[in-house]
């Protein structure tokens, strides 16, 4: 009896000193449901961001809240259906979508006074309550979007758009990231500025674009920015990105395995705690 009690006892002081365990809520589009959806990519990514942190960290656990293709805006209006769990730790990686769609970046007042979904500011606003709704205590970190390629959907190649090099309804991403960055000062909730920080520009997202010379009609790989000056015809052309192309995304906008060591880098500087 008295070796079951110290047994029992043991047991009972290990789990007591085991690390406990964090639970991370991953909101984001594409680049974070992409994390568990390879196969969606031509099985060109292996190890997304979140597989990346967890695995070096392995006190954390992660929920992905990725939605492929949403804005700011979609995840404000579908707040309350989403799911959303108390949560440790939740990440907020938005905006490039909303950048292509043309959504109207706003301004700081439209976080401050809650006037909605109309801006990004305003939708962030509601998405920052919500957070904090479920967990007061909860840390909070923003990820800015990242600069992007010309983008060519590896499944679809008529689902394509040109990078940001190039405003999008008369609006720089960079306002969008800015954006972000202006919301974690007012906050106080640490920014991973991936856009301003991380290295990853158009003249790296990819090693060069296959395009077709418009005066010869063959084949050649063209580096950024020439590619921008060369069109690109889906309905008759081949995939411009193979393999080979592949630097720190894979289709010039999706981050490659390269592409999300970088991020997982960066967000893991700015989490606390995670060791």
């Amino acid at each position: 009896m008295k070796k079951f009690l110290l047994f029992a006892v043991l047991i009972l002081l290990t789990l007591a000193s085991a690390p406990r365990k964090i639970t991370w809520v991953a909101i984001g589009d594409s680049i974070t449901y992409l994390n568990d959806h390879q196969d969606e990519t031509g099985n060109r990514l292996t190890k997304g961001y979140l597989t990346l942190i967890t695995e070096k960290y392995p006190r954390v656990q992660y929920i992905n809240q990725g939605h492929n293709g949403w804005t700011s805006i979609n995840i404000a209006d579908h707040i309350d259906s989403l799911g959303l769990v108390k949560a440790d730790v939740y990440t907020v990686f938005l905006g490039t979508n909303d950048w292509w769609q043309g959504k109207p970046v706003g301004t700081i007042s439209d976080y401050e006074q809650h006037t909605g979904t109309g801006t990004v500011y305003g939708a962030f606003r509601i998405i920052t309550d919500k957070l904090k709704d479920l967990n007061k205590k909860a840390r909070i970190i923003l990820m800015t979007p990242l600069q992007r390629g010309d983008f060519v959907y590896i499944n679809n190649i008529k689902n394509n758009a040109y990078g940001s090099y190039r405003k999008k309804k008369e609006q720089d991403l960079e306002e969008f990231a800015n954006a972000v960055i202006e919301i974690g000062k007012l906050e106080k909730f640490p920014v991973a500025d991936l856009y301003h920080d991380s290295g990853i520009t158009p003249e790296n997202m990819v090693n060069f674009k296959r395009l077709k010379d418009p005066q010869t009609g063959k084949y050649e790989n063209y580096t950024y920015p020439g590619y921008t000056a060369v069109p690109f015809d889906p309905e008759n052309d081949e995939y411009p990105y193979p393999v080979e192309a592949i630097n720190m995304t894979y289709d010039g906008l999706h981050p490659s395995d390269k592409g999300n060591v970088v991020i997982a880098g960066l967000l893991a500087g700015k989490w606390k705690g995670l060791r």
